[in-house]
């Protein structure tokens, strides 16, 4: 049997897990305000437990990194939806800040391997012109997943409570392994479902100098970081990444407390602005795809971030001027969420440009548990710098979008496979 257009089979499914990776890591804010009365907890109690999250999150970027370019994308991300999966169901049990803490912890670990995953996974299955848009495609999930996660949480808590919602969106993952083991069965020089012509456009589609991905050594994380491009990738993800997790985590938060919203208003407006995120994934990697047909990588992927972070700034700068309903705060966070993603995609693929398959999880791991750490530091800042407004949160946000790009332009000359001999 051969099945036509498999990479799009696979790229799908990695969305999918994301849609669910999503759900399951929005549910928190989302049900908080009930949640907090029955297990007596306070803000700061939030930003603690979301920090546990945090930083296991990045531990797990890291580790993940280095697992999925040890077993292979196919195994890599069973073993990370499972543990997430299960992480979700123990919420059932949580009894309090350190048993939800805990909780959160196995969550944040796991959830970190889809990012890398999917890296490795587009490096794998798709020629160079087209991996921004299979980023895009598997970005879209982070949008479609927080877009779906608002209503389905709040109608789920209202009829079941919160702590059967968390297993119900538990065992979402659990179902997601079963067709992703039946569909993607090998590599796809060694798929038996892949057609002749789909394998050879992906291997013709990759750099000359990477034909030989299967046979390679991967790098240590020593030797990758001894090259500036890599320290490229890492400080654009540092700067970037807490602009997405500052709404991901504290839109609902702010909707508590700016407008008294409980947990069905808050569905109600919080799926929003992820229709932008969804959008600006899809239109940040058809974008760089056009461009590199007619020009280098380096300059699509440059250009391609370069907008993202104009849209981030203009939208956030709106937002401190004019957004003073709920409605207007949404539509602004639409166009930040937009621009981030447009330039967020070929952010993450910037790694497979660079590096061999073998080495490919282990830089976008390391560039995603270095994004996590300012993400730790927002979220200690946020309880202290907005008790009487937000917008000094959203002042830094503005800061640190033209930050990543700035960070891309002076590490990386120029993006295109580099010299691996140490």
């Amino acid at each position: 049997m051969k099945i036509k257009g498999l990479r799009w089979w696979i790229i799908g499914l990695v969305c999918l897990a994301t849609i669910i990776n999503y759900i399951d890591r929005s549910a928190l804010g989302i049900m908080w305000p009930e949640m907090s009365k029955d297990l007596g907890l306070t803000e700061a109690d939030y930003a603690w437990v979301i920090n546990i999250f945090t930083i296991t999150y990045a531990a797990g970027k890291f580790i993940s990194g280095k697992v999925y370019d040890k077993v292979g994308t196919r195994i890599g991300f069973v073993l990370s939806i499972f543990f997430w999966s299960l992480a979700s169901v123990l919420h059932f049990f949580a009894r309090g800040a350190a048993s939800l803490g805990i909780y959160r912890g196995l969550l944040g670990v796991a959830e970190a391997g889809n990012w890398p995953g999917a890296v490795k996974n587009n490096a794998e299955w798709f020629p160079i012109h087209e991996r921004a848009l299979a980023q895009g495609i598997f970005n879209a999930g982070a949008g479609i997943g927080s877009i779906v996660a608002a209503p389905t949480i709040a109608e789920l808590f209202g009829a079941y409570g919160w702590k059967l919602t968390f297993v119900i969106i538990g065992v979402l993952g659990f179902v997601w392994i079963i067709p992703w083991l039946i569909i993607n069965k090998n590599k796809p020089k060694f798929h038996p479902w892949i057609t002749d012509g789909e394998k050879k456009h992906i291997v013709d589609g990759r750099h000359a100098s990477r034909q030989g991905d299967e046979v390679q050594k991967g790098l240590s994380v020593m030797e990758i970081l001894s090259k500036k491009e890599a320290w490229g990738v890492i400080a654009a993800r540092f700067f970037i990444e807490p602009i997405w997790w500052l709404f991901v985590f504290w839109m609902p938060i702010y909707l508590f407390k700016e407008y008294n919203f409980n947990v069905k208003e808050i569905g109600y407006y919080a799926w929003f602005p992820y229709v932008g995120a969804m959008v600006g994934s899809l239109a940040g990697g058809w974008y760089a795809q056009r461009l590199i047909k007619k020009k280098t990588v380096d300059f699509s992927r440059k250009k391609t971030m370069t907008i993202g972070a104009v849209i981030i700034v203009i939208s956030i700068i709106g937002a401190i001027l004019f957004a003073n309903t709920p409605l207007k705060f949404v539509c602004f966070v639409f166009m930040v969420l937009f621009g981030f993603q447009f330039a967020i995609s070929n952010i993450q693929t910037i790694p497979s440009d660079l590096l061999s398959g073998k080495s490919v999880g282990t830089l976008a791991g390391l560039g995603g548990s270095i994004g996590a750490v300012s993400v730790i530091i927002m979220n200690w800042l946020i309880p202290i710098i907005t008790v009487d407004s937000y917008t000094p949160a959203f002042v830094i946000l503005a800061v640190l979008a033209p930050l990543a790009v700035v960070s891309v332009f002076l590490l990386i000359k120029k993006i295109e496979p580099i010299d691996v001999e140490v």
